[in-house]
């Protein structure tokens, strides 16, 4: 079992087994903030802070059975004690997470993490509601405003969903533009589908223009700097000649959308096509500003 679902299964046996899905959210995101390499990151959604990966880990274990999701909680069925399992200092944390919030109610806790983690509530619906007007102000200010127009790119590799869409969030992008051929991945949640589904969900417009990408039969054997060069090389001298009518499109979503960004994979621009593609885009348009996030 991943050592991440161990601390939620921990969670719960500290919780007496069993707990509402709000407040396990709020109580493993406090554990997790006093982290310095966290199990889980978390995004501004639309009750404050939220971990889609955590909710994939709870959906799994209730498939597997050690978790019963019941109404608006889960309860732990898997008697085994995992609290044991962790690390001493894990351990220690969790408790004392536990012992320090795990009496409050759910509203307590969401004022609670509004106040204190105010970048967390930016994309809330109920702030307003449960905030005095001179406490949301914290909010208000925690809301990225960047309105230039610019270009931006970003991959995926090494990083969570999570700190990838805080990254989009933090940029105030309003448009992903997803650039590869084929968009499927083995890393949760960069799969087309879910990718489109956890933007839009935090207000993230997504697209895919897979002309402009490179064929995965093109990046076998991919092994120094150089091979990359090639590629890409051969990249400019066919695809992106071939496909300016996409990258025009490309532009005029830029001067729609303001703050736009293409994805890919590779965590080093260097090694992704989305570096050449953007340099051609910005040849195109040398108004557009560059920046890689």
């Amino acid at each position: 079992m991943f050592y991440r679902r161990k601390i939620i299964l921990s969670l719960l046996q500290l919780l007496g087994g069993e707990v509402e899905k709000t407040k396990l959210q709020k109580l493993l995101f406090l554990y997790n903030q006093r982290k310095l390499k966290p199990e889980y990151e978390f995004v501004p959604y639309k009750y404050g802070c939220y971990s889609y990966s955590a909710k994939a880990d709870l959906n799994t274990m209730v498939k597997k059975e050690y978790l019963i999701d019941i109404d608006k909680g889960y309860q732990k069925k898997d008697t085994k004690d995992y609290l044991a399992t962790l690390k001493t200092a894990d351990k220690k944390l969790l408790i004392n997470t536990v012992k320090t919030y795990g009496d409050m109610s759910n509203d307590a806790l969401i004022k609670h993490t509004y106040i204190n983690f105010p970048y967390h509530a930016i994309k809330s619906t109920i702030a307003k509601q449960v905030l005095s007007e001179n406490l949301y102000k914290r909010i208000s200010k925690a809301i990225p405003s960047q309105k230039e127009k610019a270009l931006f790119t970003i991959g995926y590799e090494g990083i969570s969903l999570e700190n990838y869409l805080n990254r989009l969030v933090k940029n105030n992008i309003s448009l992903l533009i997803d650039v590869r051929k084929n968009p499927l991945s083995m890393k949760f949640g960069f799969s087309k589908t879910l990718l489109k589904r956890y933007c839009e969900s935090l207000g993230i417009n997504y697209l895919h223009i897979p002309e402009v990408g490179i064929d995965s039969s093109q990046r076998q054997k991919l092994e120094t700097q150089a091979d990359y060069d090639s590629l890409f090389e051969n990249y400019k001298n066919t695809t992106l000649k071939e496909t300016l009518q996409n990258q025009n499109i490309i532009i005029k979503l830029v001067n729609e959308h303001k703050r736009v960004a293409l994805t890919c994979f590779e965590a080093d621009i260097c090694q992704c096509h989305r570096l050449p593609l953007a340099k051609s885009i910005i040849n195109l348009d040398p108004t557009l500003h560059l920046e890689h996030i």
